[in-house]
């Protein structure tokens, strides 16, 4: 166990951290009046475990080998989805222990997948506590994305290594200089995000925890209705622009502020990412004009809303899209796969990923054309090799089998087909509302079983860390070759 005293090291200063953000639901309940023993209680049990791992791994040398860096990737969430919870269930709402853990995990992996049925209703200290889990595990997926899974090669993230051999490649020459640009920006845009909410209508409250909500891309809203309980085209189009920033990679704003003024235009993941968002809003329009319900029941600014919030697994909805017809559930479906850029809040398979498979399949066909020929498959300039190919077709592959293994799970439990590959698929993307009236944009997950919310907790977590980064902590080799 003395080998694994970092991980438990770092794991007790997070605690600590997790402990002390929750003196800020706290604060807030004093201001409006509805203070109850839970965040004292849940900061206090939080800190002293913290302070326990700290000091009893404090005389040791911090260094971490392979095995132990993907440990402290998983235990990292998990622990602060746990302690995370304890507010949940010490407060006036009395979630049981797996509501509690379910929208703890739904917070920290930015999912917004949410059991709470009356929102409108619910304390201030716990509708922050909600925004602030998912906006800490926004940058925490941002750092850790740019940081540590490229070293771990998690699924092709070798790709966006900083520490390059081609020293024009390089952002910063160290990584705690690169992650507290990170922080910096993403608190930036946090910042920013919130004054233009309070400018459009948003009072002071709302415009804190969905400013939050909005740059980690999770989704979670103050209001059963999401963002559509505003009616307010100004404030819906604020986000589509936050949104947007807060799912492009975060290393492009480094890049940026060190001079490359051309970053947002020339990056290929960030060209391809607006491409997608371009024709899936123009194909749902023409659907929808098709079906004539594009100047009737829907509005075309709550088009290109929903498209940008499902596409990148925010999960704010501004309307009931299971109504406006089967095929645009199935596009939204197919758009919570996707997701947005690698190194970002957002979720899903990743924009880069969607790419190299594209340049793959066209070298395939071009080999069947020519079979003597040789194709290399280029991404931004860059020759891919074996190793990154196979890394990125395998993540896709894996993630198409877990995600049909969670619906056929959640199957078991008595839902119906839509709920049951729906709830996998927003699951296992991150994205927050699925499709159908018992967990779509309307519903919730609160009447699902306990099983249900057990397995879409662990897809959750598999989907956010990459699904290699938890995958390989059960298999046996892997711990005896280390």
């Amino acid at each position: 166990m003395s080998n694994y005293k970092t991980v438990f090291f770092t794991l007790g200063i997070l605690q600590i951290i997790l402990g002390l953000f929750m003196i800020i639901p706290l604060i807030t309940q004093i201001i409006y009046n509805e203070v109850d023993s839970g965040f004292i209680s849940a900061s206090i049990v939080c800190i002293i475990f913290g302070i326990l791992f700290y000091l009893s791994n404090l005389d040791h040398e911090k260094k971490l080998n392979l095995p132990q860096a993907f440990l402290l990737t998983a235990l990292s969430w998990v622990t602060i989805a746990i302690f995370g919870s304890l507010p949940f269930v010490f407060s006036n709402i009395e979630l049981s222990l797996t509501d509690a853990f379910f929208e703890s995990m739904s917070g920290i992996t930015t999912t917004g997948s949410t059991i709470i049925k009356d929102l409108n209703n619910s304390p201030k200290g716990i509708l922050i506590w909600r925004a602030l889990l998912q906006w800490l595990g926004g940058i925490g997926i941002i750092v850790m994305a740019i940081t540590l899974m490229p070293i771990m090669n998690v699924g092709g993230m070798q790709l966006f290594k900083i520490s390059s051999n081609d020293t024009t490649e390089k952002v910063m020459p160290k990584t705690k200089e690169i992650s507290v640009r990170l922080i910096l920006v993403y608190l930036s845009l946090t910042l920013v995000c919130c004054l233009i909410y309070k400018l459009f209508g948003m009072n002071f409250f709302d415009s804190i925890t969905h400013s939050m909500t909005t740059i980690a891309t999770g989704g979670f809203s103050n209001y059963n209705e999401s963002i559509g309980y505003f009616n307010n085209a100004y404030i819906e189009f604020s986000s589509i622009i936050f949104i947007i920033l807060g799912s492009i990679p975060f290393i492009a704003y480094i890049k940026f502020l060190n001079g490359n003024k051309d970053i947002f235009f020339t990056d290929i993941q960030i060209r391809g990412f607006l491409k997608i968002i371009f024709f899936s809003i123009i194909i749902i329009f023409l659907y929808l004009l098709f079906e004539n319900k594009i100047f009737s029941d829907v509005r075309i600014l709550s088009i290109v809303f929903n498209v940008v919030s499902i596409l990148t697994g925010t999960g704010y909805v501004t309307e009931n899209f299971s109504l406006w017809g089967n095929f645009s559930s199935i596009f939204f479906l197919i758009l919570m796969f996707i997701g947005g850029c690698a190194g970002s809040t957002a979720c899903g398979i990743k924009i880069f990923r969607i790419q190299i498979l594209y340049q793959f399949i066209l070298n395939q066909l071009k080999k069947i054309i020519y079979p003597r020929g040789i194709f290399i498959i280029k991404y931004d300039k860059n020759n891919i090799n074996d190793k990154s190919l196979s890394s990125v077709i395998s993540f896709i592959y894996l993630y198409i089998i877990i995600f049909f293994i969670i619906t056929a799970l959640l199957s078991l439990s008595g839902l119906n087909f839509i709920t049951s590959i729906s709830a996998a698929a927003t699951a296992i993307s991150n994205v927050g509302p699925g499709l159908g009236d018992l967990v779509g944009p309307n519903g919730n997950f609160a009447a699902l079983s306990n099983f249900s919310k057990w397995i879409l907790s662990f897809a959750m977590i598999l989907g956010r860390l990459e699904l290699f980064a938890i995958l390989i902590l059960f298999v046996p080799s892997f711990w005896k070759k280390y």
